[in-house]
């Protein structure tokens, strides 16, 4: 391609909400951390490394019976409040604007956990209920 030399209607997408291939014989709950793994598939968030966290899975979505990418997971993308872990691995206030680390699809920790977890996001805040977590590739 070549610059432009006259104006261009760019297409622009909003990211409300992204529809992704889901992985094979895989259930996401509603709520749940979304993830894509090392190939692109949309599945739950695990503790693993080489997972993208895309957002917050929207409705449930069944893939239990189905190959591949039989059917796409409504994910919104954004600030969410998950369970915050416990122990030497609980977030607190201190980390407000740092990395957080899936544990699961609900759960995430201050540590990648001797680097076998994946990053979930930003902190953003803590409360008492758990962690509000800015997910997402937006």
């Amino acid at each position: 391609m070549t610059a432009l030399t006259q104006d261009r209607n760019t297409k622009l997408a909003l990211g409300d909400i992204w529809e992704y291939p889901m992985l094979a014989a895989t259930v996401a709950y509603a709520g749940g951390i979304a993830v894509l793994d090392a190939s692109g598939w949309a599945k739950p968030g695990v503790a693993a490394t080489g997972l993208v966290a895309v957002g917050r899975f929207e409705e449930q979505a069944d893939n239990s019976g189905g190959a591949n990418g039989a059917i796409n997971a409504k994910v919104r993308p954004g600030v969410f409040r998950f369970a915050n872990s416990t122990s030497t691995d609980e977030i607190t206030q201190a980390e407000i604007g740092d990395d957080c680390y899936i544990v699961d699809d609900q759960t995430v920790a201050k540590t990648d956990g001797s680097s076998a977890r994946s990053v979930a996001g930003k902190v953003i805040n803590v409360d008492s209920l758990g962690v509000w977590v800015k997910v997402g590739l937006l």
